[in-house]
């Protein structure tokens, strides 16, 4: 099968990750943390995902004109990721990401954005030739709101799909969410979204109602080792999560995104490729680092493969 065209609009940074027994409290210090530099960057990372579990990927964004940027750029290619949109800013460093990571995998980050930041509406619709003939446009929230509409507009208007992930959390124009296919908030972004707290299935229930009534065509809400939650015309179900022990959980929503997006452009239903998302998630979490961490295609399958088939079920509301 020919693989299929996905175009991803975001954020690359470089990682910065110190292992620890724990997370440090405010003004705390821990001694004996163990360090490692990987390439990060919420666009960044979904694009390789995406590039990983068998999708050809196009990557519109900013790096600076250093060390950081030149690795994460060669990085790309390396993964077969269409880099010619891929800006040089030469006023502004490359993003970087300081990241905490505890013994139990959950994870603390800080972010300077640097040429993230600049990532503009005109430099996207410079781009504006490598939206024809792709299936999914992924985006996030690590870049200009601005950049981010025009996106899905000129995604709208090429008849691409769009999946958002809205990540980190914030509030969101309802005009947006009505050119969104798939939006993919975790527990906490949900929230911000919907007012929502979503501590279990029938919470995520309610907040993707919520959602769906903004205009979002499709939504599904992550909820760690719970698994997912999918809400669609005529779809209200849970996902359940493959049972593994995490090592770091920093980028377990963008390879779920990352794989999404492949398994949408391939024509799957909303449900299977949730499924497909599920287990790249799975494998990235038992793995450091973000992009380190994305599994091929072949390592996704022999994983849906190997397990005992699970038990979906229909959610009623």
């Amino acid at each position: 099968m020919a693989k299929k065209r996905i175009l991803v609009v975001g954020s690359s940074n470089t990682d910065l990750i110190i292992k620890l027994n724990r997370i440090p409290r405010p003004g705390e210090t821990i001694i004996g943390g163990k360090f490692a530099s990987a390439p990060g960057g919420k666009g960044a990372n979904q694009a390789v995902a995406a590039a990983r579990a068998g999708g050809a990927v196009t990557l519109i964004a900013r790096v600076g004109c250093d060390d950081m940027g030149k690795k994460a750029v060669a990085g790309f290619a390396g993964d077969g990721i269409n880099v010619n949109y891929v800006l040089w800013d030469r006023a502004n460093p490359s993003g970087v990401a300081l990241i905490f990571v505890g013994q139990d995998g959950e994870n603390s980050i800080a972010v300077a954005s640097g040429a993230n930041e600049q990532l503009s509406p005109t430099d996207v619709k410079r781009a504006a030739k490598a939206f024809r003939g792709a299936r999914v446009l992924v985006l996030q929230l690590e870049t200009p709101l601005g950049t981010v509409r025009t996106a899905a507009e000129l995604a709208a208007r090429a008849g691409v799909k769009v999946l958002l992930n809205p990540a980190p959390a914030r509030k969101l124009p309802d005009t947006l969410l009505k050119q969104v296919d798939v939006l993919t908030p975790n527990e906490g972004e949900a929230e911000m979204l919907t007012g929502i707290k979503v501590r279990d299935p029938n919470a995520a229930a309610r907040a993707a109602r919520a959602l769906l009534a903004r205009g979002v065509e499709n939504v599904i809400i992550t909820m760690g080792s719970r698994g997912a939650f999918v809400a669609g015309r005529g779809v209200r179900q849970m996902i359940p999560a493959y049972q593994v022990k995490a090592v770091d959980t920093t980028a377990g929503g963008d390879v779920f995104n990352g794989a999404l997006a492949v398994a949408l452009a391939e024509g799957r239903s909303l449900l299977e490729a949730a499924r497909f998302a599920t287990a790249a998630a799975a494998i990235s979490v038992t793995r450091l680092g973000a992009q380190t961490s994305a599994p091929t295609r072949r390592e996704i399958n022999k994983l849906i493969d190997s397990s005992p088939k699970r038990c979906d079920r229909p959610w009623c509301e």
